[in-house]
């Protein structure tokens, strides 16, 4: 596999884009268009493979049909507005950019170039007119975010049914309309809620810290392409203050989470190689529609459990759709 790698560096007169390239397999097939991507996590982070290997199950083989030039944030979502520009002088035929900040990124510097996203509400976050239905230069993948990460706090309640105060990490680059939907949730189930901010991998540690001397008795983790690059530390100083946890994506179960509610990475990946293929095909973007996850697995990590001395009450774990021994 061939894959062009952009980082940039910052030196002490400023901000300056440095391209790192790095080659490997054979070389580019020509004529293949180039497709940039705006990744909001390190290149190391299994979701790049895993997008990779979906993208040519769909037949869209990187260095053969077409050329993946790659911008990577390494979870800091201030670099995106440079990493596009940087981008932007490769001239790709698409883009495809991960969650709000890397879209809005990506089309300010590339305004007429079709963007395939996927983000945590595409409505929500203006760039959808409608479920369904796209706006301008941008389709893609819409999570369902506001009421997932509401259903995630039902399940983590059922997990914990003594717990009256969850804590909750958000991103504010996702938006405020989120919470609403949360509130109401948390008010139903007669749970207080204190919610934490997290800008960058620094905020993780303040915000444990706060839930700590809150005696916050849970964690609901809330969608957010930077919450999700730095699932690392938020697994680890969960699990090591045997607080509960639920996230976002299975894949974080499946790496040591507790739990987790909501579609796999798989199936957005699916979904954008599809889309991608129309827009390469001549398809405006406005006339792919947006789509959304059809799959939700509630899945439950056994091991993760008993190591934080939580026991599933029977009823969840018949409702789970994966349980991880």
């Amino acid at each position: 596999m061939l894959r062009r790698t952009f980082s940039l560096a910052i030196a002490s007169s400023g901000l300056g884009a440095t391209i790192a390239r790095a080659q490997q397999g054979k070389a580019v097939s020509p004529g293949a268009p180039r497709i940039a991507l705006l990744d909001p996590y390190p290149e190391s982070d299994p979701f790049n493979a895993e997008l990779v290997t979906v993208f040519g199950q769909g037949g869209i083989v990187d260095g053969k049909t077409v050329t993946f030039d790659w911008a990577y944030a390494d979870g800091d979502m201030a670099r995106l507005p440079a990493l596009a520009a940087a981008l932007a002088g490769r001239r790709p035929a698409a883009v495809i950019a991960f969650g709000e900040p890397a879209i809005r990124a990506a089309r300010q510097a590339m305004p007429t170039v079709p963007i395939v996203a996927g983000s945590d509400d595409l409505v929500g976050e203006g760039f959808a007119t409608s479920l369904g239905r796209s706006s301008g230069t941008v389709t893609g993948f819409s999570i369902l975010a506001s009421e997932l990460n509401a259903k995630r706090l039902e399940f983590l309640k059922a997990a914990v049914p003594a717990a009256r105060r969850i804590g909750v990490l958000w991103d504010p680059d996702t938006g405020t309309f989120h919470l609403e939907t949360l509130r109401r949730t948390a008010a139903g189930l007669a749970v207080e809620l204190r919610i934490e901010e997290v800008r960058r991998l620094d905020d993780v540690a303040r915000a444990f810290g706060t839930f700590a001397d809150w005696h916050a008795e849970a964690i609901n983790v809330l969608a957010s392409p930077l919450v999700h690059a730095v699932r690392g530390p938020v697994i680890e100083r969960a699990n090591a203050a045997r607080l509960p946890a639920i996230y976002q994506w299975g894949e974080t179960a499946a790496a040591g989470g507790l739990m987790s509610y909501g579609p796999f990475h798989r199936e957005a990946f699916r979904v954008m190689a599809r889309q991608l293929e129309r827009v390469l095909k001549g398809t405006k973007p406005g006339d792919v529609p947006v789509e959304q996850p059809t799959e939700f697995e509630l899945v439950l990590n056994m091991k993760t459990a008993r190591a934080i001395g939580l026991v599933f009450p029977p009823s969840l774990i018949a409702r789970a759709d994966r349980v991880i021994e």
